[in-house]
């Protein structure tokens, strides 16, 4: 238990200085959820026509687990579906108007999260945070710090890498789809949709084997779900110049990703980028190139390539 909670301390303090561990293997550039996140995340409104699809029959399924909603479940946003909405709204202080906008769905998550929870282990104590090291490949709960039980993961390929860096659960959602196991718990990187999710290929689980996001066994991603609400913090560490310090790619307007947000961290504590530390080269990161590489003597360009990444240190 020290060990890893000094291993925690330490990976804090790496992560604030904006310096990165590095790997051995592969890496990624966000899960392909955009279709996913449109339906799931779909805002239903009392309508004629109504409503239909795969969203209304998981809203209409989870109204009945948690004893809302007696009807059939048809995919169908009716007035039968309409008022459980709106009695379960009332209940949990939400306007009641029967629209189920984020609000709705994640109060309506968190109580069937209560409902279903399938795992006997007690949830954590204290306040609840995720550690990943992507070099291990192992995914640690921790309570107020303390190190409260490990996973195997996987992680993102060599092409495909893992964000690496401080972040929080955005969204938590269940049976996002094929590939995405029981559970799904979205992050707030600025440059992609990545998330922890469960999987149908549990052959994966401790390799190198996503799109960016990390993989658990669908039993295990179940039992930290309830743990894990809205603003819980996630450190994910690892290297994001694509695993391997010799292959460090050129970077250029457009670029996202780990590496350019390590770009951004060094080019503002030398005075030269004052933008956002997003991982997205903007307008700002060009102009800030081009001044670094003026000051440093390089040839004229707006690229981060082998001379830039020296003068930075990396």
């Amino acid at each position: 238990m020290s060990i890893v909670r000094s291993f925690f301390g330490a990976a804090i303090a790496i992560l604030c200085a904006g310096l990165f561990w590095p790997l051995a293997a592969e890496a990624e550039t966000g899960c392909p959820l955009s279709r996913i996140v449109e339906e799931s995340y779909q805002v239903l409104e009392p309508s004629d026509p109504a409503f239909r699809g795969r969203s209304v029959e998981q809203l209409q399924l989870m109204l009945k687990q948690v004893d809302y909603y007696d009807g059939p479940v048809n995919g169908i946003y009716e007035p039968r579906s309409v008022e459980a909405v709106k009695e379960f709204q009332q209940q949990k202080g939400i306007k009641p108007n029967g629209v189920v906008a984020n609000a709705t769905w994640q109060a309506l998550d968190e109580e069937y999260c209560q409902v279903d929870g399938s795992s006997d282990i007690p949830a954590p104590a204290g306040e609840v945070s995720i550690l990943v090291d992507t070099a291990q490949r192992k995914l640690t709960v921790l309570s107020d710090g303390e190190p409260f039980k490990q996973y195997p993961v996987a992680v993102g390929k060599y092409k495909t890498p893992s964000p690496v860096g401080n972040f929080k659960v955005l969204r938590r959602a269940r049976h996002w789809g094929t590939g995405f196991g029981t559970r799904w718990v979205g992050l707030t990187v600025p440059w992609g949709i990545y998330g922890i999710h469960g999987t149908n290929k549990p052959g994966s689980i401790g390799s190198y084997a996503s799109h960016g996001c990390i993989r658990m066994n669908n039993h295990n991603v179940e039992e930290i779900y309830p743990w894990v609400k809205p603003d819980t913090r996630v450190v994910m560490l690892g290297n994001p110049f694509m695993y391997q310090d010799e292959q460090f790619r050129t970077l250029r307007r457009g670029s996202r990703g780990g590496d350019v947000l390590e770009a951004q961290i060094r080019m503002q504590r030398l005075g030269f980028y004052d933008g956002p530390l997003d991982g997205i080269w903007g307008g700002g990161m060009e102009q800030a190139v081009v001044n670094f590489r003026a000051s440093k003597g390089l040839p004229k360009d707006n690229s981060v390539n082998s001379e830039v990444y020296h003068a930075l240190g990396l």
